[in-house]
């Protein structure tokens, strides 16, 4: 639903288009807190799973147990023909969501039972009492990303296997700048690769946040018209100068006259001027895809930023104020991967392994 000052706002029906209310009081909050649209949108999708479900168990959406929510995540991995009760899997077909998927909505049901156990409504399933620690024992609720309190952990989790962050080669990367056609999709991908910028930071760019003397991106956190956000506060980036010699090009050649704070706008598609739209990136994402070969999406680029970086030993702390994440933790979590060849070579740096040009190979059977 669209509100009249245009903000997009996300709320699930039942099966007669009422209004569920639980759900309806829960993401209103997630609004006035401002949480992202996006993940508003993924709870709202996520409830609606949940409460599906509870429809088709029989289950009152504040009587669940424990056990519920272990039949949830088998309901959850079956496909939507499986859950009609249509078809039966057979146990070599993967199920319809993956560990990963099925965690992410369990932490959106134990956020959504969170808020309700606040607001006074009985959910005991939350809580487990664990024998050990220094004192014996102590109380821990089910899901563990919402406010503060004693130290929780999932009760219902499943082993998910780590994603790697794609990443783009140096020639991957030539590929992508030298195929684009304007000069504005050029410094949009250069900018995502040259300061690892999320998407949404970039297509919310004012000129007033470049500073071509100090050669400075500036993220702001603050409402767009395009939807696009910040996900953290605000920071600054170093960029080099021939990036901005690319803003520049780009201002001169292709956005002219044009009267708009945002650095990234509509140019050859109706309304000019108007800030470019995240659908637009992927349109010209999955263009450039089909042009080059090269299969990436624009969170690619901030990988890559990350990932040389800490190749060309800069330091983690370093890397996590450049990226905006809110512990250093999280970088060293989300970066741990190197690839075979780069371990190999730091290997043979250090003496460790030796140098193939220097490698003689004898044969014969003795």
């Amino acid at each position: 639903m669209v509100l009249p000052a245009g903000e997009v706002s996300w709320t699930v029906l039942d099966a007669e288009y009422a209004v569920v209310r639980p759900v309806d009081r829960y993401l209103a909050h997630l609004s006035s807190v401002e949480r992202s649209p996006q993940t508003v949108r993924s709870y709202a999708f996520d409830l609606r799973d949940l409460f599906t479900f509870l429809l088709q168990a029989d289950v009152a959406w504040d009587a669940v147990r424990l056990e519920d929510l272990g039949q949830f995540v088998a309901w959850l991995s079956r496909s939507p023909a499986e859950r009609a009760g249509n078809v039966s899997r057979l146990p070599q077909v993967r199920g319809h969501c993956s560990p990963s998927t099925i965690n992410r909505k369990l932490a959106a049901v134990g956020s959504f039972y969170e808020f309700h156990q606040r607001h006074g409504v009985e959910c005991e399933f939350l809580w487990s009492l664990r024998p050990g620690g220094a004192r014996g024992g102590s109380w821990r609720p089910l899901l563990a990303h919402l406010g503060e309190g004693p130290r929780r952990r999932p009760e219902i989790k499943l082993k998910a296997p780590k994603k790697t962050p794609r990443t783009l080669t140096a020639e991957q990367l030539r590929m992508v700048l030298e195929s684009c056609e304007h000069l504005r999709d050029r410094f949009l991908f250069g900018l995502l690769a040259g300061a690892g910028l999320r998407i949404g930071e970039a297509l919310g760019l004012r000129h007033e946040d470049i500073d071509t003397a100090g050669c400075l991106i500036r993220v702001q956190p603050r409402g767009n018209v395009n939807g696009a956000r910040a996900k953290t506060g605000p920071r600054e980036i170093p960029v080099t100068a021939g990036l901005l010699r690319l803003y520049a090009d780009y201002l001169f050649d292709e956005y002219g006259a044009l009267d708009s704070d945002y650095v990234f706008v509509n140019l050859w598609a109706a309304p000019v001027g108007a800030p470019l739209g995240y659908w637009a990136v992927m349109d010209l994402v999955a263009r450039i895809r089909t042009r080059t070969g090269v299969a990436f999406t624009p969170h690619w680029f901030r990988h890559t930023y990350a990932t040389e970086l800490l190749r060309r030993g800069v330091p983690a702390e370093v890397v996590q104020k450049l990226l905006g994440h809110a512990s250093v933790a999280t970088t060293i979590d989300t970066y741990e991967h190197l690839e075979i060849e780069h371990l190999r070579g730091v290997l043979r740096d250090v003496g460790w392994l030796p140098d193939p040009s220097q490698v003689t190979v004898a044969g014969g059977i003795g």
